[in-house]
């Protein structure tokens, strides 16, 4: 794993915007082909069996939570309970997820949590740095088969009825993020709509959720995360659908993704598979933790009220979570790259499609906490 200089395309800019990845300057530098990471084939094969693996062991946990009555660790709402439980037992349909990884390129990968709710990063992830390899290493490959993933998935999915998709509006990130799975759909065969959350609403005298149009949701991708949806105004109206299933709104990612998108998995995992080589020891009580450790609220987001207490030094960051509690993680600090110009710890995000493997996307950050603002870089790998 090798990070190397390079000279940006001239071109780049127009390129991605005629893509449909329009943020790819967000907070000023966001896309970064100043650098590459190149791999080998057997280190690609490494990020695809780890993936794998861990895609495996989450299932298992989430089948050890469910059927060993553990949801208040993880502080979903009671009322909610119920329906956890029984999107689990429909297995209900579920398209992606991706785990965070820290790996400099040799021994195991370690995990450092599981987005398994609503990632984002798909566009420059898929596609842009996909037609930047064709343009600079177009010999080489890349471990990047979202796009063709994401489409067989839709496949599988027995949508009656039309497909929305929503996000909250205004938000240029998401709402990318959000054309590129419904264009994936699309590809599929599936009949869609987009539109920002705020614009669905209840209809009381037919109970069911419905559009800005007042049409009828049957069938919803939510770019939200489910712990917000809890929360909402109209999370009853969820609950009252529980009572007729065959008529009630079938919502992706399904309600069972509420565990592993939870940072409370982290200690169920370690404790189902201890000292498994991609797995850090992580406790729901400090005091567990021998050593260097990370304090992560149980639900955080873009790097929000991360603590790291290393070598005696406290690295914070701050937010507003954190009111639900806490794990412990055991320390693995992102490897650090530099070149004299711009230093970086790098962090890897290993995606899932359904079952399958399917990609990477590198983010670096001039701190040891990955961010909203972390640059993505794009990577091959050769033979």
């Amino acid at each position: 794993m090798i990070r190397e200089s390079l000279t940006p395309r001239s071109n780049w800019q127009a390129q991605f915007e005629s893509l449909g990845f329009s943020y790819h300057s967000i907070d000023g530098l966001y896309w970064d082909e100043r650098y590459a990471y190149r791999f080998t084939a057997a280190q690609i094969d490494t990020l695809e069996q780890a993936s794998l693996d861990l895609h495996q062991m989450a299932l298992q946990a989430a089948e050890h939570v469910i059927r060993t009555e553990r949801l208040e660790q993880f502080a979903i709402p009671k009322a909610f309970w119920p329906l956890v439980e029984q999107s689990w037992r429909d297995r209900e349909f579920s398209l992606y997820g991706r785990f965070d990884l820290s790996w400099n390129g040799e021994g195991p990968p370690k995990l450092l949590e599981y987005n398994a709710d609503t990632p984002t990063g798909l566009v420059e992830s898929s596609v842009a740095q996909w037609y930047w390899l064709q343009d600079v290493y177009p010999h080489a490959d890349q471990f990047n088969s979202l796009h063709e993933k994401l489409i067989e998935q839709w496949k599988s999915y027995s949508a009656k009825g039309m497909l929305h998709f929503a996000c909250a509006g205004g938000n240029e990130e998401d709402e990318g993020n959000l054309s590129y799975l419904r264009d994936t759909a699309i590809q599929a065969g599936l009949a869609t709509k987009q539109c920002a959350i705020e614009e669905l609403g209840w209809d009381s005298s037919n109970e069911e959720f419905v559009d800005n149009a007042d049409v009828r949701i049957d069938n919803l991708f939510k770019l939200y995360p489910w712990e917000w949806l809890c929360r909402e105004e109209f999370a009853p109206q969820l609950l009252t659908q529980t009572k007729q299933p065959a008529q009630r709104m079938r919502i992706i990612e399904p309600a069972w993704k509420m565990l592993l998108s939870n940072k409370a998995i982290l200690p169920v995992l370690w404790e189902l598979f201890p000292g498994h080589p991609n797995l850090l020891p992580a406790y729901y009580d400090a005091w567990k933790i021998s050593g260097n450790f990370v304090k992560k609220p149980l639900y955080s987001r873009e790097g929000e009220n991360i603590s790291v207490y290393a070598d005696g030094n406290v690295i914070h960051t701050p937010g507003e979570y954190g009111a639900e509690g806490y794990i412990y993680q055991a320390y693995a600090p992102q490897p650090k790259f530099d070149d004299g110009i711009t230093p970086a710890y790098t962090s890897i995000g290993a995606w899932i499609v359904g079952d399958e493997a399917a990609g990477i996307g590198i983010r670096e950050d001039e701190t040891l906490i990955t961010k909203n603002t972390s640059r993505f870089i794009p990577h091959y790998f050769v033979d």
